[in-house]
This record gives structure tokens, sequence and C-alpha cells, in this order.
């Protein structure tokens, strides 16, 4: 009998086909919902801080319909993730510090960046490594919360061998109706991991925080398990 993967959100075709191509059953649910929210925002700042999808492209469709589009464009960002500075700088903004974790981020701005002002545009359930580190050494910045995540739990009636999680809140939303007991928690990152790790020890971190990369660690590890 096959084995199964439940992902936490629903996938593209192309990454859904990896995971059916290389035998394992797939089965997908959105488990948190992102409804974005109106700012403003001041372009008096020395860097924008961006640690999602989401909130780069708050950023992106704010600038590009500001009356001072070149001015918003031309502040460099602080971002996270391979795929979120890929967007940014497909829209024509400079990336001046790319990191693959949130922690990782925090430590290159305290270590290089103590002068500078930042924005950080951020979710409702973001997490504190980045506004810490910058209280902590005293460093400019205003944080603008630009989206609101909300858990959309859903109860399965069967057990998988492994679940995908992209997201801490999409780990609070599938344990508010569902155990892991032994089912393998694939996890982009690691404050997603450290949220799975409050439910189960059976965690395996993606090495970079991709989609892709999550579902190529479960297909190595169930495929050889």
């Amino acid at each position: 009998m096959s084995k199964t993967i439940l992902s936490t959100k629903i996938l593209k075709p192309h990454q859904q086909e990896l995971i059916l191509n290389s035998g394992l059953g797939y089965v997908a649910y959105d488990g948190i919902t992102i409804n974005f929210i109106p700012i403003v925002l001041d372009f008096n700042t020395d860097f924008f801080i961006i640690t999602s999808k989401n909130s780069a492209k708050v950023l992106v469709n704010y600038v590009n319909t500001h009356l001072e589009k070149e001015k918003g464009q031309n502040i460099p960002v602080c971002c996270v993730g391979d795929k979120t500075a890929d967007y940014l700088k497909s829209h024509g903004f400079t990336i001046a510090e790319q990191a693959n974790f949130g922690t990782e981020l925090a430590e290159r701005i305290q270590q290089h960046y103590k002068a500078a002002s930042f924005t950080f545009l951020s979710g409702n359930l973001r997490h504190n490594a980045i506004p810490t580190a910058l209280q902590e050494n005293n460093i400019q910045y205003k944080e603008v919360t630009c989206y609101i995540t909300n858990l959309a739990p859903k109860k399965f009636e069967r057990s998988f061998d492994g679940v995908l999680f992209f997201s801490p809140s999409g780990v609070q939303s599938f344990t508010r109706a569902n155990t892991l007991k032994e089912t393998e928690a694939f996890c982009i990152g690691r404050t997603t991991a450290a949220e799975a790790r409050k439910y189960t020890e059976k965690i395996i971190i993606a090495t970079k925080p991709t989609i892709e990369n999550v579902i190529v660690q479960a297909i190595k590890t169930l495929n050889y398990a």
C-alpha cells in the first residue's frame, strides 16, 4: 500500500506532480486563509524588512500605486527566502540582505545595520525574532501589520505518513483538529519546526525554505523509510 502525504496548503500542479510521480499519495487543504488589510507606509526609512511572500505582495502593490513610486522602489529590502527575493527583484526592488530564516536575517541586521532605520511589514502572527533583535540593539524600526492570518482547521478521519507544514500557523491549524502521533512532520523552516515540536519529535526541516524542498524531503524520507 502506497504512503500518503497531507499538505496543509493546496499545491500548484507542478508541485503536486512531484509527489504523484514519486509514487506517493497526495491529499491537501488550505489550513490557513489570508486577509490583506489597508496600510500606509512612510518612505522615510533606510530599509524595508520582508519575511514572507504575502508581505512582499503588499509592498509591491502599495509602491506601484503610490505617487512616489520611484522613491519607494529605491528603498532596499532585507528579506527572507530566495523566492521572495526573486519576486521583489522582478518588480524593481534591490535586495540588501537575503537569508533563509528570520533568525539569520535578524543576526545580520544587528551586526551590520545598527545605525539604520527599518520598516518591517508583517502578518499578525509573525515570529518575534526580528522585532526582539531590533529592540535589544536599539535599532530604529516601525512595524506595519499588512495581513491577517486566520486558522481554518479541518478534521481528518484517517492518518497520514507525512504532513507538509509551511508556517507555524499551519501547524496550529492542523493540530487544533488532529494529532500528529507517529506522523512525520516536514517543515519549511525553523520557526515552523519549533511549533511542530510541541506535538511530535518526528520532524524534518527543509534544507532551503521553499515548498519544493519540503516536498523533496518528504519524498526522500518516505520512499526510503
